[in-house]
């Protein structure tokens, strides 16, 4: 398996959790106030198997529009998910390369995922895609393991087994300095808005593990018997539980198009 490589790990997506209701319904309400609209066209690029999709489409007010995803696999898992949605049209593409139309979206977002992309070139191509004024928001929902006993020592059973350990980005340790850098280094974008929240979710304890098994960077550096060792240890650290809650915080940050 390789940094980036999520084929082999699509159908543990669908476990993964959602991202903060409230977080998301915030940045929907500053946009629709700044631009004067009552519903939003999204597009949700780079969107595995469309966990942030179906956030978004269960929002406080109406949107429509994309979901892309360059993954084949992952991006079937997706559409299945949404076969009975006329909501989302799914496409293959990346953030450097969407496939959309010039100025055909009011938002676009980037969940878990902005940390892939060759930022220099994805925001160009959102400003491109973007309607005057658009939105570009990249979210991340990293486990808030500092608030759990529990979730600091499953943490420690990793670094036990990668004492050198490194994420690609869980959104957990970034900065607006960063972001500002990657979000508005071009130019094209400007007025960042930060927003975070907490949020909870409980799950059985295979759902837990699945979760696990669709994390590509710690199973690149552990390789495949190290990962292995890990996911016994965690299960058996949670043989008594049959369920357990999970405490997440998303993280976003947002621009807007200087497009006129």
């Amino acid at each position: 398996m390789k940094f980036g490589d999520f084929s082999d790990l699509a159908k543990f997506y669908v476990d993964r959790p959602g991202y903060s209701l409230d977080v998301l319904n915030c940045i929907q309400a500053h946009i629709m106030q700044q631009n004067g609209v009552k519903e939003l066209t999204i597009a949700d690029v780079g969107a595995g198997t469309g966990k942030l999709t179906e956030n978004l489409v269960s929002l406080k007010c109406p949107v429509h529009g994309y979901a892309v995803e360059p993954n084949d696999a992952m991006r079937e898992e997706g559409i299945k998910l949404f076969e009975n949605s006329k909501l989302i049209t799914w496409r293959a593409g990346s953030a450097e390369d969407t496939g959309l139309e010039d100025s055909s979206v009011d938002w676009v977002l980037m969940g878990s995922s902005f940390h892939w992309t060759d930022a220099p070139k994805a925001m160009k191509e959102f400003y491109r895609i973007l309607k005057p004024g658009g939105f570009f928001t990249a979210i991340w929902n990293p486990r808030n393991i500092e608030s759990s006993p529990l979730h600091m020592e499953i943490e420690q059973i990793i670094y036990d087994e990668i004492k050198t350990k490194k994420r690609v980005s869980s959104g957990n340790k970034l900065t607006s300095e960063e972001m500002a850098e990657k979000m508005m280094g071009t130019g094209l974008f400007d007025h960042m808005l930060f927003i975070e929240g907490n949020h909870n979710e409980t799950m059985t304890i295979e759902r837990y593990m699945n979760i696990w098994k669709s994390v590509n960077d710690i199973q690149v550096q552990a390789g495949e018997e190290g990962f292995k060792r890990i996911l016994d240890k965690i299960a058996e650290r949670l043989k008594e539980y049959k369920e357990i809650q999970v405490p997440y915080r998303s993280r976003s940050w947002t621009v807007r198009s200087n497009k006129e």
